[in-house]
C-alpha cells in the first residue's frame, strides 16, 4: 500500500463512525476477463474484511450465460480470505457464507422465486396468506443479508441485483473500470459512506 493509500486508511481508522460491515461489489463478466482482474479481487477482499466487513457479496452480471460454468469454477478456486459461496442462475440455496459471490443470478428472478416459495407454502398450509410479511419473503431469498453499502465499478447505472436487499443500501458509483480499482478507490468509497447520514428510507 502506498504512501496517500495508507492515509486514507488512517482517516478511515480515526474517523468515528461506523464502517460498513456488509459490502456488495458489482462488476461485469467482461470486467473478468482483463488481466489480473482476479488478483485485483483477491486484494478487494483482503483490504474489505482489514477494514471492519463481516461479509462481501460479489455480483457479476453475465450477458453470455455460456460463461457461468468457467466463471463458477475460477470464482470457485478463487484464494479468499473467507469462506466462499457461488450461486449462479437456478441456485436456490441460501448462501450465508462470510464472501457471497452471484454470477448472473439478478434480484428480479431471485424474488420471483422466493414469492413462488411462499405461495407453495400458502398452498400447502404451511402459513396463511395474512402472515406473509417482509420476514417471510427475506426467509427465502437467496442471499439473505442486506448491504449496507453498493459500489458499482465503471459507470453510474444500477443493475438488476439484490433490488430487495440493497432498498436502504448506500449506493457508492465510481467511473474507475475494474481493471483500474485500487486499494485507493475502496478507501475513498468507504470515506464517502462516512460522509454519509444513513436515513433508512426515512
Amino acid at each position: 500500500m502506498g504512501l496517500y493509500d495508507r492515509y486514507l486508511a488512517t482517516r478511515v481508522r480515526r474517523d468515528e463512525t461506523p464502517l460498513p460491515e456488509t459490502v456488495a461489489l458489482v462488476i461485469t463478466e467482461r470486467d473478468l476477463l482483463e488481466q489480473d482482474a482476479y488478483e485485483t479481487l483477491r486484494r478487494f477482499l483482503d483490504l474489505a474484511f482489514e477494514m471492519g466487513a463481516d461479509r462481501v457479496m460479489v455480483y457479476v452480471s453475465v450477458l453470455d450465460e455460456a460463461a457461468v460454468p468457467t466463471l463458477r469454477r475460477t470464482l470457485a478456486d478463487l484464494d479468499s480470505p473467507r469462506e466462499l459461496a457461488v450461486r449462479g442462475p437456478g441456485d436456490a440455496e441460501r448462501a450465508d457464507a462470510p464472501v457471497q459471490v452471484s454470477i448472473g443470478l439478478g434480484g428480479r428472478a431471485e424474488f420471483a422465486n422466493a414469492v413462488r416459495n411462499v405461495a407453495r407454502a400458502v398452498e400447502r398450509g404451511d402459513v396463511t396468506s395474512d402472515e406473509v410479511d417482509e420476514e417471510t419473503i427475506e426467509n427465502e431469498l437467496v442471499f439473505p443479508t442486506a448491504p449496507d453499502l453498493v459500489i458499482k465499478t465503471g459507470a453510474e447505472r444500477l443493475s438488476d441485483f439484490m433490488i430487495w436487499q440493497s432498498v436502504y443500501s448506500e449506493l457508492y458509483f465510481t467511473d474507475v473500470n475494474w481493471r483500474d480499482f485500487r486499494d485507493r478507490d475502496y478507501l475513498r468509497a468507504l470515506r464517502d459512506y462516512q460522509d454519509r447520514q444513513r436515513r433508512f428510507g426515512r
